[in-house]
């Protein structure tokens, strides 16, 4: 890691840590914590589990994507034991989303004091201190995990969104030019903008079976969010999540499959386009599509509308970094 970003990282936690010392501490050593682990892998999980010969290989560690979105809650981050939080992220992220990597490794979930979606607004009036909140309980999360339960395994590293903004720092905190960059099987890091030169090592994988980086990507219409495209992802780096190499375009027959939330899996549904900074997706092809006619872009599918393909992608890339580093 480079010399200024271990600095600024210090200085972060040297001042954050002060204003936190009053707060609610998380002890990741409570199973009670974790919405997945090992030790119970939760029946969501389970039910996607058809291949277990690579799982007690690997480990994977997942952060969810905001799921703290009600208007009128004022708070600025949600309490780690709040009832509904704990069900959407067992019902939505851990259900539709981590159960892609679920083959890959070993699952590990934790709950955390995740910042409202409107941090991302406004940084300056209270997000950016919601979001470290968050990130120092991920962080915390990942640092229980690493000193108790990875033992050298490989790692794969996942998430979405909010997810994403915390892996990245975890990424350029822990992984970045370190000794801890060669256990990385991948890092998975969708739905937020990556700058081409947030990391000084980590490198955006552009071959499919790839180790050590990341991939990343933002999933919008044929007809952009012009606001959105410019403000957040234009110039920002991106993976074609089909074919995980720079493909400007993979046809519908490429895709593997969407799981929606009917639990069904639609493969061959939509052609994806790659552009500067983000993908766009042909309006998917499945019973129920008169529903993607009201979305305003594709970023909450980001992982399901990929599911297959992320499964795959990731037992691929873990297989090769087994062939290769054992």
């Amino acid at each position: 890691m480079k010399t200024k970003t271990k600095i600024l990282i210090i200085i972060l936690f040297i001042i954050f840590t002060n204003k936190l010392a009053h707060s609610q501490q998380i002890d990741y050593s409570e199973s009670v914590n974790w919405a997945v682990l090992p030790t119970f892998q939760n029946d969501l999980i389970k039910e996607f589990v058809r291949d277990s010969s690579l799982i007690s290989k690997a480990d994977v560690f997942y952060v969810y994507p905001t799921l703290f979105l009600e208007e009128k809650d004022t708070a600025w981050n949600i309490e780690i034991n709040e009832s509904e939080q704990r069900n959407k992220v067992l019902r939505q992220a851990v259900k539709f989303q981590a159960s892609a990597w679920a083959e890959s490794g070993r699952l590990f979930v934790p709950f955390y004091r995740q910042a409202h979606i409107r941090a991302y607004r406004q940084l300056d009036k209270g997000g950016r201190e919601a979001l470290l909140m968050a990130y120092s309980d991920v962080r915390k999360a990942f640092l229980y995990y690493l000193q108790n339960e990875n033992n050298g395994r490989p790692i794969i590293l996942a998430g979405h969104s909010q997810g994403s903004t915390h892996l990245s720092l975890l990424l350029k905190e822990f992984f970045d030019g370190t000794d801890l960059q060669k256990q990385l099987v991948a890092a998975y890091i969708p739905g937020i903008g990556i700058e081409p030169s947030m990391f000084s090592n980590l490198q955006l994988m552009k071959k499919p079976n790839e180790n050590f980086g990341f991939v990343t990507w933002n999933t919008f219409k044929r007809k952009l969010n012009q606001d959105k495209y410019e403000r957040w992802y234009k110039g920002k780096l991106v993976i074609n999540p089909v074919t995980w190499d720079l493909s400007p375009l993979a046809e519908k027959e490429q895709h593997r499959g969407f799981l929606f939330w009917n639990n069904k899996m639609y493969a061959k549904s939509f052609s994806t386009n790659l552009i500067d900074g983000v993908i766009w997706i042909t309006t998917p092809n499945f019973p129920y599509k008169y529903l993607s006619f009201r979305m305003d872009d594709y970023h909450v599918g980001d992982v399901n509308l990929f599911w297959e393909d992320i499964r795959q992608n990731s037992k691929l890339r873990l297989k090769n970094w087994l062939e290769n580093n054992q």
